[in-house]
């Protein structure tokens, strides 16, 4: 019997994942040397140097790379992290924003102008709000040095206003200081990227801008039938190219780690068709708010072997 392939692996740590980082389930035919990363850390890395031969990875930067003809790697139709992201959006309480439409003409920060959390809090908020992203006044606190998007040539799209935030500050430092009035989302966990530390829930002078994130995901999911994701899964596409079985046994392993996490019937499941409305939502955000070069159709962005999952 030859010897199982041995491959490269970074998730990030939860649930769903961690069987295939402990090694309790393994792909048939292949062994990864695996370890967890913040996904911040692990899409930098990835997007930058193109490390690890299985990874999780942001939708966004994946979309925006392969609009613009970086084929690295194929996806797999596996979404590890979902999230109503449009709730998470915090305000300063003498901000005078009460609801979306007063985000307009306001300061507001975001770690990363292209990460896949901003791109489905801004077209949400436009769909569902008439928030105009043109109207706002964005501060990105990742410099170029750490950004994802410096690894996929990122620029402002046309019309739209996006300053650099000072490496001796950063989001929760200027919310807190009244130099800005908003934030789209807010990372604070220790990693090699983001550098916000400061706990905004413990402010009294920050709050959500839904005063019930849980009712507003609830309304936003009934109405669209869509539970946004964040990070796909993605394997080196040479190794693909070389030996098709390496998609479809990672895929499988994939769905049988999430089994053991939420049982065989658990919610969200894995695969196109079950998500294909979702994959298309945020495969036309990220063209129309001008991130990606083009709009990108299911059959260019997943492995052939997975299509039919």
């Amino acid at each position: 019997m030859s010897a199982p392939l041995r491959l490269s692996l970074a998730l990030s740590d939860n649930a769903r994942t961690r069987p295939l980082l402990d090694g309790r389930v393994t792909p048939e035919g292949i062994r990864f040397d695996g370890q967890a990363l913040h996904p911040s850390e692990m899409f930098w890395r990835q997007l930058s140097f193109e490390e690890f031969d299985v990874s999780e990875l942001s939708i966004s930067s994946f979309l925006i790379g392969l609009s613009r003809g970086r084929t690295t790697w194929l996806a797999l139709p596996v979404f590890t992290t979902r999230k109503v992201f449009h709730t998470t959006v915090q305000v300063r309480v003498d901000s005078g924003i009460e609801v979306p439409a007063d985000l307009a003409g306001k300061r507001v920060g975001v770690p990363e102008y292209q990460q896949t959390w901003a791109v489905w809090s801004r077209g949400v908020l436009a769909e569902e709000f008439g928030v105009d992203p043109r109207t706002i006044e964005w501060f990105m606190e990742r410099g170029p040095d750490r950004s994802h998007g410096a690894a996929t040539g990122f620029t402002p799209p046309p019309g739209v206003t996006v300053r650099q935030i000072a490496p001796e500050t950063d989001i929760g430092r200027m919310l807190l200081a009244g130099e800005l009035d908003a934030t789209l989302l807010y990372l604070n966990q220790p990693n090699a990227v983001d550098r916000s530390t400061i706990d905004l829930d413990a402010s009294p002078d920050i709050r959500t801008l839904f005063p019930d994130p849980e009712a507003e995901a609830r309304r936003y999911r009934a109405k669209t039938g869509i539970h946004p994701i964040n990070h796909l899964a993605v394997v080196r596409r040479s190794l693909v190219e070389e030996q098709p079985w390496i998609a479809r046994a990672v895929y499988d392993a994939f769905v049988e780690a999430k089994a053991l996490a939420d049982g065989a019937d658990g919610p969200d499941p894995y695969g196109v068709s079950a998500n294909l409305k979702t994959i298309q939502t945020i495969a036309r955000y990220v063209h129309d708010q001008g991130l990606a070069d083009r709009r990108l159709g299911v059959e260019e962005i997943f492995a052939p072997e997975t299509l039919a999952t």
